[in-house]
């Protein structure tokens, strides 16, 4: 397995190219198991989380291929399995599930893996699916879903706005006969692209971005091409390394307008993010940067994914801030890291508390899961002295090339094998 050893304390100056979001084309690639036609996708990062996608477009009859950001999927005759040796490790696996109902009538889905940041149960799928006329079993680890006579139309309010299932119901409800109501929906701007693509492939959606959405089933979905969003987590990761470093980044294709609660966030620490011709401009200003209070919430709120990244630019601000992870209960893995490099943050229950300050220092460290990974390269290249973070695939899983696009900026970091 491979590290990043990154020698900190150099300000970041340059421009980074913001790649197409991963939680974008992860479902809207997914859905062309629900188009009748070949899709090609532009924008597309060449991440492991892509790579698997595909994989299991492949083992479900496709004919799909990555090349140069351009992912091609051709019609093919669909299976309806979806093996555990690929859905163990992306959770995002399980939105097969929608569409191969919606086409097939039928399908066996692995229970999802992915990130351990922990539980994100897949029961307000099934509860939705089954409203909509699906049956399922559970057995041996895979979910087992029946709709011999179609998908129909149904009202469905769920109970936390979930993304995941919200996609997944979105996606069946296309080909289901009549009006499907989704209410209490996610409103993230990636379930907005996946609602664009299904809408140029002929669906019938209104309300995407709202909690109330309302999709009529159509009979078939014809095929097209479409640019995937650019990611807005990335995005977010790159503002706060300029941060961090005490540099000066200019992000092109930076989503400004879908990052308000993060950007306000950054602004209110300190830091100057400004929309030029050329993109956005992102330094620290004047005054330095301070502490706020954070608190994670479903789009638009504060998101989950930005929440270590922040705690890190909090670990090098003045004064003291309280983080309160509302998304997932296990999400604070990072924090024994950053203390091992000489933060100062105490845990208690969903809250941390980080006092800024205290100048972190290199240290071996170990990455739990995707976003605690970017949040312990952050630390690495603010921190005096050397920095080795393992165990980065998954890093890999959600950041395209992250040690080149930092390289090219003025980091020193360096991929190298466990062993060197």
């Amino acid at each position: 397995m491979d590290s990043f050893l990154i020698e900190g304390g150099e300000p970041l100056k340059g421009v980074i190219e913001v790649s197409g979001s991963k939680n974008a084309a992860l479902p809207i690639i997914m859905a062309s198991i629900a188009v009748d036609d070949e899709v090609v996708y532009t924008n597309v990062p060449d991440l492991r989380d892509i790579h698997t996608t595909i994989n299991l477009l492949n083992i479900l009859g496709r004919e799909a291929e990555l090349r140069d950001g351009v992912v091609t999927v051709k019609n093919g005759a669909l299976s309806m399995e979806a093996p555990y040796d690929l859905v163990k490790t992306m959770r995002a696996s399980v939105l097969c599930l929608g569409p191969l109902l919606a086409r097939l009538g039928e399908a066996k889905v692995s229970l999802p893996g992915g990130c351990a940041i922990g539980a994100r149960p897949v029961d307000q799928h099934l509860s939705a699916l089954e409203k909509m006329g699906a049956s399922f079993d559970l057995e041996n680890g895979y979910i087992h879903g029946r709709c011999p006579g179609g998908l129909k139309g149904a009202h469905i309010r769920f109970d936390f706005p979930t993304v995941g299932g919200t996609e997944n119901v979105l996606m069946a409800a296309c080909l289901a006969r009549g009006e499907t109501v989704l209410e209490n929906a996610a409103r993230e701007p990636e379930i907005v692209d996946l609602a664009n693509f299904l809408i140029r492939c002929g669906a019938r959606i209104e309300g995407q971005g709202t909690t109330m959405m309302h999709v009529w089933g159509v009979e078939r979905l014809r095929g097209c091409s479409y640019r995937i969003m650019p990611d807005r987590i990335e995005a977010g990761t790159f503002l706060i390394a300029a941060g961090v470093t005490g540099g000066e980044l200019l992000l092109r294709h930076c989503p400004l307008g879908d990052m308000s609660a993060v950007v306000d966030k950054l602004r209110a620490a300190g830091m100057v993010i400004t929309e030029v011709p050329e993109g956005v401009l992102a330094r620290v200003g004047e005054e330095g940067l301070k502490c706020v209070d954070v608190c994670t919430r479903p789009h638009p709120g504060f998101p989950t994914d930005m929440q270590a990244q922040f705690m890190v630019l909090m670990c090098c601000a003045q004064g003291s801030g309280l983080v309160e992870e509302n998304i997932f209960e296990n999400r604070f893995m990072h924090v024994q890291e950053l203390v091992r490099m000489g933060a100062d943050i105490h845990v208690t229950g969903s809250s941390a508390m980080v006092r800024g300050g205290r100048k972190l220092t290199g240290a071996p460290v170990m990455a739990s899961d995707l976003r605690a990974g970017a949040a312990l390269v952050l630390a690495g290249l603010a921190a005096e002295g050397e920095t080795r973070v393992q165990r980065i695939y998954h890093v890999d899983r959600g950041y395209e090339h992250l040690a080149d696009k930092l390289s090219a900026v003025g980091a020193r970091i360096r991929r190298v094998k466990e062993a060197d």
